[in-house]
């Protein structure tokens, strides 16, 4: 057995995960000087065959970006991935619209997940105090000695003690299930009625099939189809519908059947047969949403990435938030000079609030993705937002760039778009009002001609009813 951890001086951190946000972990760990081990269940995916979990293209943004950044990592990854500057919205008659995700500069890039990965692994390795344990997986752990029991695939068992444990072992965590057996412990998880299923867009004559700089959406108020481009010129395109929906579908005649009504422009994209064949490989896969508080037990352990606040992919945010994470607590690391037990506390009064609204905001884009982008209303209080937000940068920000292209803290994002749309809603009444009252007057000053206004007041009022509806 290792001697104290009194004794030594480098401090040891173990992170349990492999996955993106425990490679990038163990750079920021080792960066610092730390001692970093991290051990993985899974084998290596850098030697994997089939890499197996998911594979849902992921966002990267202004936060995740800057954690790259730290590490030195941000301009590889970025010249692997794709920009997209707005979602290209696909109606259900092919008709295909635009709508930006802010200014012109402003843009979020389509990457790899196996891929991101893969660079992540090979860049910890780079640390000479970093180390790589494949086929590890963890069987149990002191939260108060800091010993972790791992079982390997032979059957053979591994004991390991460190100063700090760090679980980024995602959603179904097992670094959690401690904390779960303790007082005061809160938890929820939370299975969406909407799961996904994943098919491919093949390039056409070599090139993209559809424009590449955009996340094509087709939204369908229920239900609703996403692409994303990748660098081999196909589309990875995402199904997320009810599971009620997706059971009604048995055979590849109906999987047509239901494209021809809900996505006809995306037939001859993926192919007929490719869409018989592909739609039952796999059964749609469910989607959960976990929140808990605390972060952490005491100075020995705490949680970060999925195992914290796994949240639906809407937003595009869990990779970002769970990169984030890494940037925050290396702050707060900084700020208290390595004083674990302090380092720990401030980061679940930190981060507990922001993860828990990026959650939450993560459900809310689902319908807005969905339903929302059809209604005349929403984009017409888009076009207001931005050109407010033009006018008074500094006052009015829309949601979507204070999450995607600042570190704004998520709660604070929140707050300040409850406040704003408040406002907005109240000054847009008020400009009603104002002009309805503006034109009573001139009514009463210079009444009109009764009879050659009632076809332009049909026309005027059959207009306002198409812009308040969906």
């Amino acid at each position: 057995m290792e001697e104290p951890s009194d004794n030594r001086q480098k401090k040891v951190v173990a992170v349990v995960g492999g996955g993106l946000v425990g490679a990038l972990n163990a750079c920021f760990f080792a960066k610092r000087g730390l001692d970093v081990e991290v051990f993985e269940s899974r084998e290596d995916i850098r030697q994997a065959k089939v890499v197996k979990g998911r594979s849902i293209n992921l966002a990267l943004s202004h936060r995740g970006r800057q954690a790259l950044k730290h590490v030195g990592m941000e301009e590889k990854i970025v010249s692997q991935g794709i920009p997209m500057h707005a979602r290209m919205i696909h109606s259900l008659n092919g008709k295909q619209s635009p709508i930006p995700y802010g200014k012109k500069s402003q843009y979020i890039l389509s990457v790899d997940r196996a891929n991101l990965n893969k660079q992540l692994l090979t860049e910890a390795e780079t640390y000479p105090n970093a180390k790589l344990n494949f086929d590890h997986k963890l069987q149990d752990w002191s939260a108060e000695k800091g010993l972790m029991t791992f079982v390997r695939s032979d059957g053979t068992k591994e004991h390991i003690q460190a100063d700090l444990i760090v679980g980024c072992d995602g959603a179904f965590s097992a670094i959690r299930k401690q904390f779960l057996r303790r007082s005061r412990f809160n938890y929820s998880q939370t299975y969406i009625p909407h799961g996904y299923m994943e098919l491919t867009m093949p390039p056409i004559n070599g090139e993209f099939a559809m424009k590449p700089n955009y996340l094509h959406i087709w939204p369908r108020n229920t239900f609703m189809m996403i692409a994303l481009p990748n660098l081999d010129k196909t589309f990875t395109c995402t199904l997320f519908m009810p599971f009620d929906e997706f059971e009604k579908i048995t055979t590849g005649d109906q999987v047509i059947e239901f494209f021809q009504k809900c996505f006809p422009d995306s037939i001859p994209l993926i192919g007929a047969d490719a869409l018989r064949e592909d739609y039952f490989r796999l059964p749609a896969q469910a989607m959960v949403s976990v929140k808990c508080s605390p972060y952490h037990i005491g100075d020995k352990c705490v949680l970060m990435g999925d195992a914290a606040h796994a949240v639906v992919p809407f937003y595009g945010q869990g990779m970002n938030a769970g990169f984030e994470d890494c940037i925050v607590f290396d702050e707060i690391m900084e700020q208290f000079n390595e004083d674990l037990a302090a380092v720990l506390a401030e980061y679940s009064r930190v981060r507990v609030p922001d993860d828990h609204a990026i959650a939450d905001l993560a459900m809310y884009n689902y319908v807005e993705m969905r339903a929302h982008v059809n209604s005349k209303w929403f984009l017409f209080r888009k076009h207001v937002d931005n050109i407010l937000h033009f006018v008074m940068p500094k006052t009015i920000i829309p949601l979507y760039t204070m999450v995607t292209f600042t570190r704004t803290r998520y709660h604070k994002a929140v707050e300040r778009w409850q406040w704003q749309d408040k406002v907005i809603n109240r000054g847009l009444l008020f400009s009603a009002a104002g002009a309805a009252l503006g034109g009573v007057f001139l009514l009463i000053k210079n009444p009109p001609d009764v009879n050659k206004l009632s076809i332009p007041a049909e026309k005027m009022w059959s207009r306002l009813a198409a812009l308040r509806s969906p």
